[in-house]
């Protein structure tokens, strides 16, 4: 009954996962600015946290003080750039593309952990990695070597590209620090910093002359991004892994693209191409071999 409850959290966590880039790129048919987005959507998840972490954050104040370079550095790289760069490449790119992207998080994790020496890689790993890569490049190029020969590349890509670096920056700096902190306090954190980084961006775009249109549509959007893929996804993805472990919860990430895929077909009439195909079972049969020795360990 318990792993029926975890595999249900799962699901949940991943389809509000896969609907922040729906709704993402609903808010660029909105003509929603990104950054504007960005600001608004964790402003209310500030807003919505507050009461119930306050005292959490008080509390733990010697930890947060003690930790502050590296929390301030775990803010920028998730709340700030990795939602930065997600929003901002929607506006150029396909929801398809940006989380097939995604999925190649992992590996990326595994070389950043390599190069910082946060933990060591074995040869399956090194070879799983090389293969999403070549995943990520098959999705870039669209299996089209003009586009190489003119590195005439999708704008979007490239910056969601950055948004991946990132989110596997802030991934590997989390595993080299264990925080004694509630899961909540611990997001109420990083959002108060990361709210410091987006505020200028916010306020670039409003200098720019690009304004938000106060409607219904705005409301629903805002809601959804604040209580689904920001506090739902955590804390059904939290339980989850509590209940079956890391491990086993892992091999549900891979339902984001699948999600993403569907909800991109169904709302956009995006076209899932072969590219996409052999993209994804290239980033795919890495995250598998990665995963190899780790359980064989």
């Amino acid at each position: 009954m318990q792993n029926t409850k975890a595999y249900v959290m799962l699901v949940c966590a991943t389809l509000f996962w896969a609907g922040n880039f729906a709704v993402g790129k609903l808010a660029f048919f909105s003509n929603i600015p990104p950054m504007t987005l960005v600001f608004f959507r964790w402003s209310l998840v500030w807003l919505i946290l507050l009461p119930f972490t306050f005292n959490e954050v008080i509390r733990h104040k010697k930890i947060i003080l003690e930790n502050l370079p590296l929390l301030f550095f775990l803010a920028l790289t998730s709340v700030g750039l990795f939602n930065s760069f997600t929003y901002l490449s929607l506006v150029h790119t396909q929801v398809i593309n940006a989380s097939l992207f995604n999925t190649a998080i992992p590996a990326i994790i595994i070389l950043l952990c390599f190069l910082f020496k946060i933990e060591k890689t074995n040869k399956y790993q090194i070879v799983g990695l090389i293969i999403s890569v070549l995943g990520i490049l098959s999705i870039i190029t669209r299996l089209n070597l003009e586009i190489i020969y003119s590195l005439n590349f999708n704008k979007g890509d490239l910056i969601m590209i950055g948004g991946v670096i990132s989110w596997g920056l802030y991934s590997a700096f989390l595993k080299r620090k264990k925080f004694d902190l509630p899961l909540l306090t611990l997001v109420q954190i990083l959002c108060t910093f990361g709210l410091i980084f987006i505020f200028p961006q916010f306020m670039y775009e409003f200098a720019q002359g690009q304004r938000i249109e106060i409607n219904e549509n705005l409301f629903y959007i805002l809601i959804f991004l604040a209580l689904f893929p920001s506090i739902g996804s955590y804390y059904c993805w939290a339980g989850a892994v509590s209940i079956i472990g890391a491990n086993r919860a892992g091999i549900f990430l891979s339902l984001i693209p699948l999600f993403s895929t569907l909800m991109a077909i169904f709302f956009y009439n995006e076209q899932f191409q072969f590219f996409h195909l052999i993209g994804a079972i290239l980033i795919i049969l890495g995250l598998f071999l990665s995963n190899k020795e780790i359980k064989n360990a």
